[in-house]
């Protein structure tokens, strides 16, 4: 009788962060094998289905170092929190203004540690351990607290490390042997290894693709749920309004239009005041489902729509959850010039319309174009083209990179 296998071990440890895009990653990746899924604050909402699948969830920590890491990060994200307060105004030097950001920096490896402590003990002998939202910072740190070799995506770079925490980095260098850091975008590997050129490291898409096309029912679905008329344009705005989405641009352009044009907006948070001005103008038919939805309603949402619309600042280059989402569900794209290489990568590409980054009036140009013509659907090739892979094959990936950095490590 053959040996279970061992588990494919996925750390969400700010679970209460993550997005429809890390849901669905998270869980078509345990859909894969056997599972464990660390979240040691539990799994939102958000990450509910996970409870419906065959993966192991660890919502907690396990074992006293990992309650205690974990107690640690929890007092520092209160320090963190009191200093923001206490030191928010601009009276205080920027350095001093930074030191709870740094703080923040620490809470989050300690918390990493605590998944990794947690995944030790409950899969000694993992065939690999990822964690999927990783900290910018104190790579080495985590994973000596840690004490486990392990993968780390590594999704933006928002808080850089000042004296107390390159300090920190440097005395747990040598922790940087037992991790391999994983890049979504060029852009970001490039800032990463700028700060950190010793880490070990790679460029791989975060999202992967499920193999779950968008059926006609669905899109027929989606029209009837939302009134849509057959022969009406609707474009779908999906995702939270972080500050690096381009809103504005959005909100000049839909100003701007001369079509009717049915809106579908789908996420937390979103703005009601920009909301509420959109359901005013007279070209615009607006439909808010408010999030985190459900991911039947977020395929109706995607369904119902000619085209989704992704407009980002310049220069932004994390990778678009938004973007692989029209890839691999088969919708058409419209999306702003805001990275190079993005852009780079779907040039020519017939389901895809792209506008100079804070250009309304262009934005604008493209949606009347919209009730005209739409854009011909991605086809099965177009998930290659942002290099998505199959769920199975990122495991298979993800078990290949982490067997190797042991190896090493075993050195």
């Amino acid at each position: 009788m053959s040996a279970a296998p061992e588990p494919l071990v996925l750390i969400e440890p700010y679970a209460h962060q993550g997005g429809g895009h890390h849901q669905h990653t998270l869980t078509a990746l345990a859909a894969t094998g056997a599972s464990l899924v660390v979240a040691p604050v539990g799994l939102s909402e958000d990450l509910g289905p996970l409870a419906c699948s065959a993966a192991r969830i660890a919502a907690g920590p396990d074992g006293v170092a990992a309650r205690f890491l974990l107690a640690a990060a929890r007092t520092a994200e209160r320090v963190s929190a009191t200093g923001q307060r206490a030191l928010a105004s601009r009276r205080w030097p920027r350095p001093v203004r930074r030191i709870p950001h740094q703080i923040t920096l620490l809470g989050r490896c300690l918390t990493e540690a605590a998944c990794l402590r947690t995944a030790r003990r409950l899969a000694p002998q993992a065939a690999a351990v990822v964690i999927l939202s990783a900290s910018e910072a104190l790579h080495g740190l985590a994973a000596l607290l840690g004490g486990a070799p392990h993968l780390r995506f590594i999704h933006e770079l928002v808080t850089t490390e000042d004296r107390p925490a390159r300090w920190l980095g440097r005395l747990a260098r040598r922790g940087e042997n037992r991790v391999v850091a994983l890049y979504p975008t060029t852009a970001v590997h490039d800032q990463i290894t700028a700060a950190f050129p010793t880490l070990p490291g790679e460029v791989r898409a975060f999202a992967v693709d499920d193999g779950r096309r968008l059926t006609e029912t669905e899109r027929d679905g989606g029209r009837t749920a939302f009134a849509i008329p057959d022969d009406a344009t609707a474009v779908c705005v999906v995702g939270g309004w972080w500050p690096y989405k381009d809103i504005a641009t959005i909100d000049a352009a839909l100003a701007r239009i001369t079509a009717p044009l049915h809106v579908l907006v789908c996420g937390t948070p979103l703005d009601d005041a920009v909301l509420a001005r959109w359901h005013r103008l007279p070209h615009v038919r607006l439909h808010t489902v408010p999030g985190p939805v459900a991911d039947q309603v977020l395929r109706l949402v995607y369904g119902a729509a000619d085209a989704a619309l992704v407009a980002r600042h310049p220069g932004v280059g994390k990778e678009s959850g938004l973007v692989m989402d029209t890839a691999r569900l088969g919708v058409p794209l419209i999306v702003s010039e805001h990275d190079p290489a993005l852009t780079a990568r779907l040039a020519g590409q017939p389901w895809v319309r792209s506008f100079p980054a804070g250009d309304a009036d262009a934005l604008a140009e493209a949606l009347d174009k919209l009730s005209a013509e739409v854009p011909a659907r991605p086809g099965p090739s177009a998930p290659a083209v942002l290099d998505l892979y199959p769920a199975a094959e990122q495991a298979a990936f993800l078990t290949t990179t982490y067997t190797c950095l042991t190896q090493e490590c075993r050195r």
